[in-house]
């Protein structure tokens, strides 16, 4: 028997809007999406960067583009997306150098905070105070006080001026009041080689880069800057356990879009990347980076940039660095 040809449209028009309830609408791709990262391959937040920018097409329906774009410090990859749409089209994904310009750069083009929309915290590393085997301590007691009686105290590397290690080192010489020297380096692997070859005392690390040292012995690992410890290096204390309390320092890595950005488009950002985070093998290879997957919403991220800012503020300070 014939269908009548109401029941037919009837039908079509059922699997359709079944159809669609199924696929995710989306509020705004036709084209690849560019997501810029102000360092050079192969570093943590390009690592980062990629593995977040692989699994989101599945969310967002659209190729997404890493654009590398090393320079001035992250400002100038900064400068650009500050410039760009608020269109969903440019992301931006940084670290805690972002809240640091706030106060290092005296010129910039940009507002660091006001022209940026936080769209979600993927992830901290915490810092980790390490000494050279060479030293004679094993602990933050005995670091504190080996420095305070050192002739020319000691000296802290860390990975260049107005780096998170930098102003970390600052804020623990303000708190704690031990002499340190600080020596400027470009970059972790050559603070890295001068301090496992004893040319430099101490540093404050990221726990990423410092990890295989501290595991295979090659270097002293004295206290966590950290709220709690990390299970892979579980026998370091933290900086409260270790007897300074309040003191905690990170890097981080996080995506932001250019200010204004549409409500809609950015609570989809915030909800693809917080899917692709918290897939077990995204979280466990953060995890193995030394990494807490924070993987937080937009308001709890702008909650923590305003903090952020505040700290570094006061390590610029202290430091007294700053970029003309």
């Amino acid at each position: 028997m014939a269908i009548p040809a109401f029941t037919r449209w009837f039908r079509r028009m059922t699997f359709a809007l079944l159809t669609m309830a199924m696929t995710p609408v989306m509020a705004w791709p036709d084209r690849p999406i560019e997501l810029v990262v102000p360092y050079p391959a192969g570093g943590a937040t390009d690592v980062i960067a990629r593995m977040v920018a692989e699994k989101l097409p599945d969310e967002l329906g659209q190729p997404v583009v890493v654009k590398n774009q090393p320079g001035a410090g992250t400002t100038l990859a900064a400068a650009q997306v500050a410039r760009a749409k608020p269109d969903g089209y440019t992301l931006f994904m940084t670290t805690a150098a972002h809240t640091i310009s706030a106060s290092l750069y005296k010129n910039l083009s940009y507002d660091p905070i006001a022209d940026f929309e936080p769209i979600s915290l993927t992830a901290t590393i915490p810092l980790i105070l390490v000494a050279t085997n060479t030293l004679p301590v094993n602990n933050l007691e005995e670091l504190i006080a080996y420095a305070k009686k050192a002739p020319d105290g000691l000296t802290m590397a860390s990975t260049g001026n107005g780096t998170p290690q930098h102003l970390t080192g600052e804020l623990f010489k303000a708190q704690t009041g031990a002499p340190l020297k600080h020596i400027p380096y470009r970059g972790d692997s050559p603070m890295l080689t001068d301090l496992l070859g004893g040319q430099v005392q101490v540093a404050f690390v990221t726990l990423s880069a410092a990890q295989p040292y501290i595991l295979s012995g090659k270097l002293r690992a004295i206290a966590l800057a950290h709220s709690e410890r990390v299970e892979s290096i579980k026998d370091v204390p933290t900086m409260a356990e270790a007897g300074l309390a309040n003191f905690q320092a990170a890097t981080w890595f996080g995506t932001f879009g250019p200010a204004k950005m549409e409500p809609k488009i950015k609570t989809q950002l915030q909800d693809a990347i917080k899917k692709v985070v918290a897939t077990p093998d995204m979280t466990k290879k953060l995890q193995a980076m030394g990494g807490q997957v924070n993987n937080s919403t937009s308001d709890a991220f702008a909650a923590f940039i305003n903090e952020e800012v505040k700290k570094w503020a006061e390590g610029v300070r202290l430091s007294g660095a700053n970029v003309d």
